[in-house]
């Protein structure tokens, strides 16, 4: 039964694997392991010349990339954030191809322990990575009202963050708060139920998590070491679940497409080389994997293909 809960269905599976336009000898990094969907994809497409890298910072995901696929003479597993992807030693001879699939996992947020949801009460953790970092519980005994507004904001787009914000403040001088169920009753009570269908804490959640696992940081680093990794010809598949992700990586491929961003009355401007190309524009899921996977439904595909191996200076 615990096995069918946190199951994990891959979100654009075929869409995203196809992206990469995978070669029976190449070499391919999931950086984002997860359970494993994509990376199952990818390596029933390499020969036995192919390789396939798999990271994941959250260890589960790691033990279960051990599990199934250490045996695999074409697969490395690393426990390591994907932004670190440059220092793996297996990624210096290059890479064809790098898929990340980002966001929380099903599994992650299934397992009400590991205090992704404000569906189930327990701890307030939220990192990715149980090993290393500061809880989510630990972040908000410590910041101050400011600077949780700001977070509550900016990874959130949370109006009501400075009501919010106050009202942790308030609620930490007389108890710490370490529960998710006690965070999101809080929430519930400032905000109100003013959005049918969607719980009032959903955007204050997904700002803590952005927070506490610096994800959006990670998505910048690991979207510049997969650049020099990949080898020219190359493709980069990622899928996005929020604006915030999305918009990151659109604004990189547009940046590395040698494209020049200037202004009629300023002077002219050179054009940088080209050194992405995207492959198709955005793509979404599809209506009948909506229906078969609500948790799809945010998901945006974006594919681009590395043209030069030139940086600019």
């Amino acid at each position: 039964m615990a096995e069918q809960v946190l199951r994990h269905i891959p979100v654009m599976l075929d869409e995203a694997v196809e992206g990469l336009a995978v070669r029976e000898g190449g070499r391919y990094l999931d950086g984002t392991f997860g359970r494993g969907g994509h990376a199952r994809a990818v390596l029933s497409r390499l020969g036995p010349d192919g390789r396939l890298l798999l990271m994941d910072r959250d260890p589960q995901a790691i033990a279960a990339a051990q599990k199934e696929f250490a045996a695999d003479p074409r697969v490395s597993i690393r426990h390591a954030n994907f932004s670190t992807l440059g220092e793996w030693e297996e990624t210096a001879v290059g890479l064809d191809g790098v898929l990340l699939d980002l966001g929380v996992s099903s599994p992650q947020l299934d397992e009400a322990a590991r205090g992704f949801s404000f569906m189930a009460d327990a701890p307030l953790d939220m990192r990715m990575d149980t090993t290393q970092g500061e809880s989510a519980a630990d972040f908000l005994a410590h910041a101050d009202e400011r600077e949780i507004a700001d977070v509550l904001w900016t990874f959130g787009e949370e109006r009501f963050s400075r009501k919010i914000a106050r009202a942790i403040v308030e609620h930490r001088a007389e108890s710490p708060i370490t529960r998710t169920g006690e965070l999101a009753a809080l929430i519930e009570r400032v905000v109100g139920r003013r959005e049918p269908g969607k719980h009032p804490a959903t955007r204050s959640f997904q700002a803590l998590r952005i927070r506490v696992n610096g994800e959006l940081d990670a998505l910048q680093r690991g979207l510049n070491a997969a650049l020099e990794r990949l080898n020219v010809g190359g493709r980069l598949s990622v899928i996005s679940f929020h604006s915030l992700e999305d918009r990151a990586v659109k604004l990189f491929i547009r940046d590395h497409s040698g494209r020049v961003q200037g202004s009629r009355r300023g002077p002219p401007v050179t054009a940088p080389p080209a050194r992405l190309a995207a492959v198709g524009k955005a793509q979404f899921p599809s209506d009948a994997e909506q229906a078969a996977n609500p948790r799809s439904r945010s998901a945006v595909l974006r594919v681009a293909e590395k043209l030069s191996g030139e940086a600019q200076t």
